[in-house]
């Protein structure tokens, strides 16, 4: 590129406004959000799809998504760092839509399963990049309303999903559920070509950790495998004992292994502030209960309730329209009082919400008494959660810290989203859901509900007075 053209595109940037720049990154973390939960709802077109694959099998489909994408998001922000964040963002969209086009094409599990993996890469160099950029684009003070409604954007993304996939399943075919990506992309493509400017960070930058990230997707891969073995082999399996206990023994030896080299693939010192280790810690129980959450009620409402899939998907959108009225109330609030009230607060509404599920739906479909109050409840609980799980995590880190900071708290959430789908299918078994599985993974969420209040209690975000202030 000439000199005076790149001067002139410069300019160009500089011009625009900084909510064009947060619209365009956000379409990048709206589709990375919702490839998480969108095949919630293809799961038993899937099982369609593919007679001869078990659950077990399928579940790849939408774990191997969120496994690679956990593993190498703190990489991907260092490698943004390294060589450009513009051109990660552009890369990590080409390998996320090109991912995306894989899968719609796939008719083999297999295949349709790396695609995923390769979707999952792109979505990593994705995520952190586009923080960034945003970050950039807002002056200091404006920074805190920006990432919160990024964060909301994520949680509305998040929670539509299913709806949406529903929606695309139900009327077009599964393949649809990716097809959904590229005209999007496409747009944010152009659009971050043509309006980002390019910036770089190499004294942050470092390498991959290959090693880590290894060890990072066997681990978590191995404890989610022996999980979704245990239904059909039994716990005392030695195939479901020596995963798990292989899968513990690799994330130990990822322990070890990050506290020897300059550039882990996840930072270990950050959970060393106190008010970080226990968001993350809150983040994991939330993100295992909320994957539980979307994943069972399609399972419930197209097994036990007979609902088509676009039904199913009509009866779950209530409760994400609260989403982001609620993040964008909570920001507010947390500026001013920190973030502790309102994750306390939202666990234990979401906690409730699960306490209805478990007590009030039958075997008769009764949605306005039955579903509704519950959705509603999930709604207000996850726009009161979520994006301040991701606010209250980089709270008082230094400014320096910021951008791993919050892309530790993401993979923590990714890896509970294995998790979590993990157990959902190891109770259900199939890709039906009968009355009493549904009750036993509600109450499982109550524990997970509770355990997040709890985590979240110690959290104090509240902002801190100056010195000079602080002395009068």
């Amino acid at each position: 590129m000439n000199r005076p053209f790149a001067s002139a595109l410069r300019a160009q940037s500089s011009s625009i406004s900084p909510w064009s720049v947060f619209w365009i990154a956000s379409v990048a973390v709206f589709l990375v959000s919702i490839d998480v939960t969108v095949l919630y709802a293809a799961f038993p077109a899937f099982r369609q799809a593919f007679p001869n694959a078990g659950p077990a099998d399928l579940s790849w489909i939408l774990n191997a998504y969120t496994l690679v994408f956990a593993a190498l998001l703190v990489p991907a922000g260092r490698f943004a760092d390294l060589r450009g964040r513009k051109r990660a963002f552009l890369f990590g969209l080409l390998l996320f839509l090109g991912g995306s086009f894989g899968c719609g094409i796939a008719r083999y599990v297999a295949l349709l399963t790396a695609m995923r993996a390769v979707q999952g890469a792109g979505a990593a160099l994705l995520l952190p990049a586009s923080l960034s950029i945003l970050l950039a684009a807002f002056p200091v003070g404006k920074r805190a309303i920006a990432v919160s409604l990024w964060g909301a954007i994520s949680g509305l993304a998040g929670a539509l999903g299913p709806s949406l996939g529903a929606f695309l399943v139900d009327r077009f075919g599964w393949p649809w559920a990716f097809f959904l990506n590229l005209p999007l992309g496409t747009i944010a493509l152009c659009l971050g070509w043509r309006m980002f400017n390019e910036s770089r960070d190499p004294e942050r930058g470092a390498p991959i950790d290959v090693l880590g990230v290894v060890l990072l997707i066997l681990g978590v891969g191995a404890i989610a495998f022996g999980l979704l073995q245990s239904e059909p082999a039994g716990w005392t399996s030695p195939r479901v004992t020596l995963a798990i206990a292989g899968g513990l023994a690799m994330l130990a030896a990822f322990v070890a292994w990050a506290r020897t080299v300059r550039a882990p693939a996840i930072d270990l010192s950050l959970f060393r502030d106190r008010t970080y280790c226990y968001v993350n810690l809150a983040s994991l129980c939330f993100a295992i209960g909320f994957a539980m959450m979307f994943f069972q009620t399609f399972l419930f409402t197209t097994g036990v309730w007979s609902y088509s899939l676009t039904r199913a998907g009509l009866a779950g959108s209530p409760g994400p329209l609260l989403v982001v009225p609620t993040a964008i109330v909570s920001g507010r609030f947390a500026a001013r009082a920190g973030h502790r009230f309102l994750l306390v607060a939202g666990s234990m509404v979401s906690t409730a919400a699960s306490l209805w599920f478990a007590l009030m739906p039958g075997l008769e479909p009764d949605y306005v008494h039955t579903w509704l109050p519950g959705a509603l409840l999930t709604g207000l609980g996850v726009g009161m959660v979520m994006p301040s799980l991701s606010a209250a995590a980089v709270a008082h880190l230094p400014p320096a810290r910021f951008g791993v900071g919050s892309a530790v708290n993401q993979a923590v959430r990714q890896m509970g989203s294995v998790l979590g789908v993990a157990i959902t299918i190891t109770i259900t078994g199939n890709a039906l859901v009968r009355l009493a599985e549904f009750r036993t993974l509600c109450y499982l969420q109550i524990a997970l509900g509770l355990a997040t209040a709890a985590f979240c209690a110690p959290v104090d975000t509240r902002p801190r007075a100056p010195a000079s202030m602080a002395s009068h």
